[in-house]
């Protein structure tokens, strides 16, 4: 989606920036063209933001985040300025709707502001609004299917002006979970068959949230969110050992911890992650028809947890793997493998961003 950007019709010719504006950190990715015909990962920056720059998915402090952003541009040395951003879910209205086949692109445009009054509580004239055609719907040639998906303009103005601070050109303004969903395609591609019939479960696992998204076909058929998330583990470092927030994420990061670390406070972490894990994958099966989950990715910067993985493994009995979006890209000669190795889950969504250059 592009709620009304020019140029969201027309893929990106030009490089494009992903960037994701989450509530812990901004991650910027650039892809390009590889030598081999493919896509290849030419850099790559996760800068830290303050607590309370975004909160619920609103701009709280744009200043903070640009000036974490221009700090992600500065150390990947890049050049581009065309960006691709998102919109949080729970800021977004999205509904498919059924319209008739063959209109114009004007007629479209009309009849998609005529529902969207249907189902937006707030003026249309503050709704930066958006459609995608989806398809015909199989024997009904006569129609086809129309995904709406609108935002109050404020909320994307506010990403829009965050891009400018930094000298950048807001291409492309998507949702969270769709720009999600072409990285996890392009991981899934590259799965034999490319995973047809499989239903997939990702699990992005934040500082303050764990989000589920199911997927089957490249489609997104179940969303779900908790609250559980790194910052679970932050707080417990703080109660346990009297360290203040800030020192507790630097020992996280260092690797500098207590001697009781291990048993006290990760032990418990990952049982908790992976419980919780284990509850959410039985309510998916209990509210929907789906009886089975082919194979479980993690993403999410707390997804990296040492145990985290083995621990859902073993409690779901389910192939369980990181999600790395940038698995078979050629890597740019500024990115280190290992780092990548840590930091690549986090960047899922990011990745779904700078992938909109390579399609419409």
């Amino acid at each position: 989606m592009a709620f009304g950007l020019p140029s969201f019709s027309r893929p990106a010719s030009t490089s494009l920036l992903g960037i994701d504006i989450s509530p812990s950190a901004v991650k910027v990715v650039e892809l390009d063209d590889a030598a081999d015909g493919g896509v290849g990962l030419r850099t790559y920056a996760i800068e830290q933001i303050d607590k309370g720059a975004v909160v619920d998915g609103n701009i709280e402090q744009p200043e903070v985040i640009a000036a974490a952003l221009t700090r992600a541009l500065t150390r990947m040395g890049t050049r581009t300025r065309g960006a691709a951003l998102a919109m949080p879910a729970s800021a977004v209205i999205t509904k498919r709707i059924r319209l008739p086949a063959g209109l114009t692109e004007e007629d479209y445009e009309f009849q998609v502001e005529s529902e969207a009054s249907n189902y937006i509580q707030f003026p249309i004239e503050d709704v930066n609004l958006d459609f995608q055609i989806l398809g015909s719907l199989g024997a009904e040639a006569d129609e086809v299917d129309v995904l709406l998906v609108a935002s109050r303009k404020e909320q994307v103005e506010d990403r829009v002006a965050i891009a400018e601070m930094c000298g950048l050109q807001a291409l492309v303004v998507d949702v969270e979970s769709y720009a999600a969903c072409l990285a996890v395609q392009y991981v899934t591609d590259g799965l034999p068959n490319h995973a047809q019939g499989e239903v997939i479960a990702v699990f992005d696992i934040g500082s303050q949230a764990t989000a589920l998204s199911v997927y089957l076909d490249a489609e997104i058929v179940f969303e779900r969110e908790q609250s559980f998330g790194g910052q679970t583990l932050t707080q417990d470092l703080v109660r346990l050992y009297g360290l203040t927030p800030d020192e507790a994420e630097l020992k996280k990061k260092s690797g500098d911890l207590p001697a009781g670390f291990q048993s006290e406070v990760l032990a418990p972490f990952v049982e908790q992650g992976a419980a919780n894990i284990t509850r959410t994958l039985q309510f998916f099966f209990t509210s929907t028809e789906y009886t089975k989950v082919d194979r479980i990715y993690l993403a999410g910067g707390t997804s990296v947890v040492p145990g985290l993985l083995e621990a859902v493994a073993e409690r779901t009995q389910l192939p369980t793997a990181l999600l790395i979006p940038f698995e078979g890209m050629q890597l740019g000669a500024g990115v280190r493998e290992r780092q990548l190795e840590l930091d690549a889950p986090a960047l899922m969504t990011a990745c779904g961003l700078a992938l909109r250059r390579f399609g419409p």
